[in-house]
């Protein structure tokens, strides 16, 4: 079992809990308290952590809502990563894949400098566009399989000759991508029919995002079957819970509710 599973399974375990925290700044949507400076989410997100670190499987930031604030963003990205646990893995959702040379560089960004215990990525390009990710063993990774977005439809969702969708396809090469190399999943989405697909790949461990503020329900995720082997993210209804300042409290209230 790679480190990383290993280390979901014992905080899930721990927690009785699937959830992953998603940590994406929006100035307009955080508590009125805080400032609309990269020097307020700096401190917004340090207090969520101090307040949650001991009750999420794992943290989920997305590299857009970072990048947008230039050298900086990837300043607090990384105090981030310091101020996370290590026994608390860190999902860097960059969806990345370029052809090889090109990847070989954006990995060593993303584990090497950055230090992700895992990273999504693009499957579009093929195997070349991902190995230089795979080689990279000890970091998980989480290849788009059939997204939360409703856009899924346009590719996604699309029948091959074999009448087989291109999502299935997808899987099935994750499927034997992480066979082959130990350290690939998938993602996904809750808002669609989640539980023929955990059913079909009990084998590959699922991030699954779309709950909450999407419509996809945490509940149905994780209470039919057997779940070791996925992983719920929730960002909006967790991380923008109140605009008080009081939000901690709920937001920890919030945390325990998913304990079954």
């Amino acid at each position: 079992m790679h480190s990383f599973i290993h280390r979901i399974q014992e905080n899930t375990r721990r927690l009785n809990h699937h959830v992953c925290l998603g940590l994406d700044p929006d100035p307009e949507l955080m508590p009125h308290h805080y400032p609309k400076s990269i020097e307020g989410i700096r401190s917004f997100l340090l207090d969520v952590i101090a307040a949650t670190k001991d009750n999420v499987v794992a943290y989920k930031p997305n590299m857009a809502f970072f990048e947008v604030w230039g050298i900086e963003g990837i300043a607090l990205l990384k105090d981030l990563r310091k101020a996370i646990p290590i026994e608390v893995p860190m999902i860097l959702d960059a969806k990345r894949g370029d052809i090889g040379n090109t990847s070989s560089k954006i990995a060593s960004y993303l584990i090497e400098y950055l230090k992700a215990d895992a990273i999504t990525l693009h499957p579009y390009m093929g195997l070349d566009s991902l190995l230089p990710f795979f080689n990279y063993k000890a970091c998980f990774h989480f290849v788009l399989g059939l997204t939360s977005n409703p856009g899924a439809k346009d590719f996604e969702c699309l029948r091959l000759s074999d009448q087989t969708h291109v999502y299935e396809a997808v899987l099935n090469e994750c499927r034997h991508w992480h066979h082959a190399y130990g350290n690939v999943g998938a993602v996904v989405g809750a808002t669609h029919d989640f539980m023929p697909l955990r059913v079909a790949y009990p084998d590959l461990f699922f991030l699954v995002p779309g709950v909450g503020v999407q419509g996809g329900r945490y509940e149905d995720v994780v209470h039919q079957t057997d779940n070791k082997m996925t992983l719920v993210n929730i960002t909006r209804e967790l991380l923008y819970c109140s605009k008080e300042k009081e939000y901690l409290d709920l937001l920890f209230q919030k945390l325990l509710s998913y304990s079954t």
